[in-house]
């Protein structure tokens, strides 16, 4: 009986030690330390989530509050050098320490970590294919100039998409622009340019807002869809709707584009 207690106290401890290794130890520059499993770490942040929680929100923090991370595996690695202290114990302040010690890497003042960061330019470029549907009316004034135009429309082209800021909640600020041309199943070149400025959330839903300018004349474009992600490459999924010319435009665009700097 005894031998048998003694086996399952010697498994309970081995399964309790492989659970505590199984997890990184991250140290704030502030002296506090977390149980986490990093997933990134990128010129701006670090990406974690807790050891307690695996399957709970991914964190992130601004990398030049780490100290160090020590992994499962056992190696550390130093992000940054933890605060300057007094000979007495006593913090020294974010500018004496910068006066002290200017080798030291640097901290922000007044960040947030609702802060965008700005540092990663991200470009989304690839193809699009779709289709347009022309309201009555501007089906009516197009022919005015286009005879024999059908409603229904295909569309091919390209958008060139740069992100212009990312959240660290995953929200980003984005600028596109998408050359297409539309009605080459009638044998007609229809030409179109629009640009937009918009929003990307985290799970990437989307939205934007910009001018559109064709041979009709030129409008304002509501866009929002949002995009799928397979094995790194994305394939969004766009609506379009163009009011003007006393109708309305109404554009369903696919596509796929891979990150490239």
């Amino acid at each position: 009986m005894f031998t048998r207690l003694l086996l399952l106290c010697s498994l309970l401890v081995l399964l309790l030690v492989g659970t505590a290794r199984a997890q990184d130890l991250l140290t704030k520059r502030n002296g506090d330390e977390v149980a986490v499993k990093v997933v990134e770490i990128t010129p701006s942040e670090v990406k974690y989530r807790r050891a307690d929680n695996p399957d709970g929100p991914l964190i992130s923090i601004w990398r030049s509050d780490v100290f160090l991370i020590r992994y499962a595996n056992g190696t550390k690695e130093v992000l940054n050098a933890p605060p300057a202290t007094a000979s007495g114990g006593v913090p020294i302040s974010t500018a004496a320490a910068h006066t002290a010690f200017p080798t030291d890497v640097p901290t922000v003042n007044n960040q947030s970590p609702d802060d965008a960061i700005l540092d990663e330019p991200i470009r989304l470029d690839g193809p699009r294919i779709g289709f347009t549907i022309l309201s009555a009316n501007v089906l009516d004034k197009a022919r005015e100039s286009i005879p024999d135009l059908n409603p229904f429309l295909t569309q091919f082209g390209w958008q060139f998409e740069s992100r212009l800021f990312r959240l660290p909640n995953g929200v980003s600020g984005l600028v596109e622009f998408v050359p297409l041309v539309g009605g080459l199943e009638q044998g007609k070149f229809l030409p179109s340019v629009s640009g937009l400025l918009g929003m990307r959330g985290a799970k990437g839903f989307e939205f934007g807002v910009g001018p559109n300018i064709t041979p009709l004349g030129a409008n304002l474009v509501l866009a929002m869809g949002t995009s799928f992600r397979s094995n790194g490459v994305n394939f969004p999924v766009n609506l379009a709707v163009v009011p003007g010319n006393g109708g309305t435009r109404v554009s369903l665009m696919l596509g796929f584009n891979a990150r490239h700097r």
